[in-house]
């Protein structure tokens, strides 16, 4: 989308005064919801979201059990107050294509083998949105598997890049995202730098492709460390309070 906005100033600088490979702030809370098997609060940027987990239980109704397997549901949602202009209730093409590709990037993590017949629900719910809601998504759902004690081989991860005025930038705010050249989500596995998730929007080069993916990576590997310091400030307080 073409637009007289600048989004980079002659010094270099975004229009939140982030620097081209800055993150917005972050905040993450592990174990928030109380009836929940698991939980997280996030916060990213003007994002804020809230996923609870639900299970490995008997998946209903029998016919969408796998003899073999859990079967890992992820449902996104934003809230109909969670844009400027109120959203109609219920899901939506992009929700359910967004519903798809988290549950199938979470799906690579889990150890679903272990639990056969069974169901894992992630309740994503997006209650103000600003931009890279699905990565803001992905990441607080890992931390509430993770809070919920599902098996996972590791703590899935996701942050974006994209391309401004020319320039590849990491995490793009909601401007950005409006009048910016290209975005890329990634979601990866951060031990191992397995993809999990990869998706553009817009146009990149092949030089501006391996630089924004680069980039992303980064992002990813800065944001799991959050991930992990919220999950260990639960359980610290809880030792705490014993």
């Amino acid at each position: 989308m073409k637009s007289d906005i600048e989004l980079l100033d002659s010094h270099g600088k975004r229009r939140d005064g982030r620097d081209l490979e800055e993150l917005r702030p972050i905040k993450i809370d592990a174990g928030v919801l109380h009836r929940a098997d698991g939980s997280c609060y996030l916060e990213w940027g003007g994002n804020k979201v809230i996923v609870a987990v639900y299970g490995p239980r008997e998946a209903v109704p029998r016919h969408t059990q796998n003899p073999l397997r859990a079967v890992v549901n992820a449902r996104y949602n934003m809230a109909a107050f969670s844009v400027e202009e109120r959203k109609k209730p219920g899901p939506d093409r992009r929700s359910r294509e967004i519903s798809k590709v988290i549950s199938e990037a979470l799906d690579k993590v889990i150890l679903t083998e272990q639990f056969p017949r069974a169901a894992i629900d992630v309740n994503i719910e997006i209650l103000d949105a600003e931009a890279g809601t699905r990565c803001a998504g992905l990441t607080a759902a890992a931390v509430a598997l993770a809070d919920a004690g599902i098996p996972m081989t590791d703590i899935p991860v996701a942050c974006a890049a994209g391309k401004i005025a020319d320039h590849i930038v990491l995490d793009l705010g909601k401007e950005e995202d409006n009048y910016g050249q290209a975005d890329l989500p990634v979601a990866i596995a951060p031990r191992t730098d397995e993809i999990l998730l990869l998706q553009m929007d817009g146009h990149l080069t092949l030089e501006e492709f391996n630089h924004a993916f680069d980039l992303a990576i980064r992002g990813c590997h800065k944001v799991a460390q959050l991930q992990k310091k919220a999950l260990l400030d639960k359980y610290e307080k809880l030792l705490e309070v014993e």
